[in-house]
């Protein structure tokens, strides 16, 4: 008879308490990787638009690597002058400008230029490339 009811006991199957922990337990996790995606899809997009801002920082670098040392876009200053800045992108959502110093004696041979290209996802960013220039 023993026998017969230990049987029983064993082929019981799953309690309701077991089921609904393993429900909790995934629903946690279910919960948790849905926080994930847009925190990676944020990351993306970030690294697209400081990609995109590079390229134009580096576009602004070689244009200017090619003037000669009289041109005036290379003289000492902020350009444009001010706080204006060039708009650039379909949308107007890239602003650029670059900074050109005359380096001191006994490198006064060259030209220090910083350019900055700025924009707005979801707050202010920027990048920056500097090079130089020789006369």
């Amino acid at each position: 008879m023993n026998r017969r009811i230990s049987r029983q006991r064993s082929e019981r199957g799953i309690t309701l308490i077991e089921v609904l922990i393993a429900i909790v337990v995934m629903t946690t996790g279910i919960l948790a990787l849905g926080r994930l995606i847009p925190a990676a899809t944020h990351g993306q997009v970030s690294d697209k638009l400081l990609t995109q801002a590079s390229g134009y920082a580096q576009q602004k670098v070689e244009d200017l690597q090619v003037l000669t040392w009289s041109d005036p876009a290379l003289t000492d200053g902020r350009h444009p002058a001010g706080t204006a800045n060039e708009v650039l992108g379909t949308i107007g959502s890239w602003q650029r400008h670059y900074d050109v110093s005359t380096l001191a004696s006994p490198l006064d041979n060259l030209r220090k230029i910083t350019v900055t290209v700025e924009w707005i996802y979801p707050d202010l960013r920027s990048d920056t490339a500097i090079t130089y220039v020789r006369r």
